[in-house]
């Protein structure tokens, strides 16, 4: 399949969006728990699409939209938010960078798609180029958030490649309002088990919520899933590198953090192992 320069840039929006995650949850959602900032992400996001697009699942998409849901939005958000709380952000980071590596593999398994040594290879230089953007000698490990970087990495890599496995009949907007709300239902129950109250919400923490959810998720995830119909599943998953790098670049442009030899070293690492999937593919 044939890479278009279009729909790569156009895709490559939702990871680099999705990198301001961290910097808007640590700095305008502090106190909250994971799985409420999961399900505030998802739920209204998805219940604004379902009033735009005004169209319900119908016959076996009713079952496929739930299990899309529970895949790329609660299990890998709620995954994602538990890993942030509990790993620093570069091992976070490096651990979540897995998951174009494993796309390759069950693309390979549920898609027939061919397993190119060049993939493996860039999936692996991304992965470095991560670890020299975001990991420190201070890094620390917690088995737990371990095992829910990569639950989480599994999860979307599982529902991306199922998404292009079984190509929606409707747009991208409405296939992401589908998911976004099913996964927002699905989360609702998690949010009291954390036994945390949800604080009473200020400006500055409406304001993070609104980017999360109405540029972070309900924006993003049509374009990803744009994406994910248009392009090759290795192609597609190695945009996702782009999300520690701009991570990377607004904590070194916003909150002064410093910017290492290393680091800039990861970026040319990311950089290549991008260009090295989409000219495999083309």
């Amino acid at each position: 399949m044939k890479t278009s320069v279009s729909d790569l840039a156009t895709t490559a929006i939702a990871p680099v969006i999705w990198g301001s995650t961290y910097l808007v949850t640590t700095e305008f959602l502090p106190g909250f728990s994971p799985m409420t900032v999961a399900m505030l992400r998802a739920l209204p996001a998805g219940l604004i699409l379902m009033m735009i697009v005004r169209q319900l699942p119908s016959g076996i998409w009713w079952l496929r939209a739930f299990v899309l849901g529970a895949l790329n939005i609660s299990i890998f958000l709620g995954m994602l938010f538990v890993a942030a709380y509990r790993l620093p952000g570069g091992v976070a980071g490096t651990v979540l960078s897995s998951q174009p590596l494993i796309v390759v593999i069950l693309a390979s398994l549920l898609l027939s798609s061919p397993v190119r040594l060049s993939n493996i290879i860039g999936a692996l230089v991304g992965m470095g180029g991560v670890a020299l953007l975001v990991l420190t000698s201070s890094a620390a490990l917690d088995a737990i958030g371990v095992a829910a970087g990569l639950a989480g990495a599994t999860s979307m890599a599982l529902g991306s490649v199922l998404a292009r496995k079984w190509r929606p009949p409707v747009s991208p907007l409405t296939f992401t309002a589908w998911q976004l709300t099913a996964g927002g239902l699905l989360l609702l129950p998690a949010v009291p088990i954390a036994r945390q109250p949800i604080p009473v919400p200020t400006a500055s923490n409406l304001l993070g919520l609104a980017w999360l959810g109405l540029i972070g998720a309900a924006l993003t995830y049509a374009l990803w899933f744009r994406g994910i119909g248009r392009l090759p599943p290795s192609v597609v998953s190695s945009l996702l590198f782009l999300s520690p790098l701009t991570a990377v670049l607004l904590g070194w442009s916003l909150l002064g953090q410093t910017l290492t030899v290393l680091q800039i070293v990861g970026i040319a690492l990311v950089i290549g192992s991008i260009w090295l999937s989409q000219r495999t593919n083309t």
